[in-house]
């Protein structure tokens, strides 16, 4: 019954905001059709495409997957693409329902009570995605965060090879899901090499052609955009008119250390929270779909990395980050806004107690596996946090 009802939340905001969605789609229209078009025309496309064209900053799974709707009639190849990307948010939802049921295997888990977290939190996160996937089109976006999605199944079944390999997939999609890396690092330490070695294959499989055609595709990463004046980087002191030379950098360093941080501190389900929280302080622009990498990262904290029946961080994101949109009119408390989240929600992910599974009766000893229909019906012992918890 959360699924239905999911299904009927998608749907409603897919037929509310798709009239007058697709903001960006032609961004992605433009770029699938250069990225096939190899040296035909005027010689901007293939493995040119980012040399000529650096203000795409899409990833190029991303384009090969818009040109497949390219054959359409620009308005059908559109609503097809929304429809899809749409479709994907639901399936993330129940990819974070399966992985929270695998990684709570064996613990005693109420899976209704999963089932609850999973319906609240995806009641928040439905409209966030409508927003990047309807609203504005970004279908490099909507691809790195269903590939996470995706990465995390694997790593709550202890999959080193699709662990790596779903993010390498995300990042192919957008280069921001660099900030995610830090997910392989939740697979035993043995699996680390060979996650990493299926990770950096890909990636170098998909960038390599375009900066060994031309070297001129190092400009791509140079692209600036407004410091617009809510964003909290206004608030950090940075004036510069446009994207600094230290930021982007200085994202993905800041994103990778939280995320390691995370891992360490046996926080790993905060791990895609504090990438995106990484990207939204430290980013000069302030778009809303921006938000919804956040909502994915609250959805997997609120259903994995903690028990509580009101998946409450969820709701929160959502009312301070988007809605704030529409209630607060002044830039600036906009960009406080942003960064007190940012500052509230690592703090807490990072360290405010969680209670922990612990072991029971020694390490041999397992509870048998709840069979409350969100998970695998037979503990396999597969992955390395299916112990017993601690008497309750």
């Amino acid at each position: 019954m959360h699924l239905v009802l999911l299904t009927a939340w998608a749907v409603l905001w897919f037929v509310v905001v798709e009239p007058h969605g697709g903001f960006s789609w032609h961004y992605l229209r433009a770029g699938g059709e250069l990225i096939y078009a190899g040296a035909s025309g005027d010689g901007t496309g293939g493995l040119n495409l980012y040399a000529h064209h650096p203000e795409l900053q899409m990833g190029p799974l991303s384009f090969l997957t818009a040109g497949l709707f390219n054959p359409f009639p620009e308005a059908t190849g559109q609503f097809l693409a929304a429809a899809l990307m749409s479709l994907l948010g639901l399936v993330i939802v129940v990819l974070a329902g399966r992985s929270a049921a695998h990684h709570f295997l064996g613990t005693g888990t109420n899976h209704q009570r999963l089932r609850q977290r999973v319906l609240i939190a995806g009641l928040a996160f439905i409209p966030m995605w409508t927003e990047v996937a309807v609203r504005f089109g970004h279908l490099d976006d909507v691809l790195a965060l269903f590939f996470t999605a995706l990465a995390v199944r694997a790593v709550t079944r202890g999959d080193a090879a699709l662990t790596g390999a779903f993010l390498a997939l995300a990042m192919d999609s957008k280069p921001t899901a660099l900030a995610f890396l830090p997910l392989l690092l939740a697979l035993p330490r043995e699996k680390w090499l060979r996650a990493g070695l299926w990770c950096a294959g890909l990636v170098a499989l998909a960038w390599l052609p375009f900066f060994v055609g031309d070297s001129q595709s190092f400009a791509a990463a140079k692209f600036a955009i407004p410091n617009h004046p809510a964003s909290a980087l206004r608030w950090l002191g940075v004036g510069d008119p446009e994207t600094p030379g230290w930021d982007r950098p200085a994202q993905a360093a800041l994103g990778l250390t939280l995320g390691a941080v995370a891992v360490l501190r046996g926080r790993w389900a905060a791990v895609v929270l504090l990438g995106a929280n990484a990207r939204i302080v430290l980013d000069p622009s302030v778009y809303t779909y921006y938000t919804a990498s956040v909502l994915l990262g609250t959805l997997l904290w609120d259903v994995i990395g903690q028990r509580r029946l009101v998946p409450w961080w969820s709701w929160l994101a959502l009312i301070t980050l988007y809605g704030s949109v529409f209630l607060v009119s002044d830039d600036a408390a906009r960009g406080l806004i942003r960064l007190a989240f940012v500052a509230l929600s690592t703090a807490y992910v990072l360290l405010w107690p969680v209670r922990e599974r612990g072991r029971r009766g020694g390490r041999g000893r397992r509870r048998p596996p709840a069979r409350g229909g969100e998970g695998p019906a037979a503990d396999t012992g597969a992955t390395p946090w299916a112990e017993p918890p601690a008497a309750r």
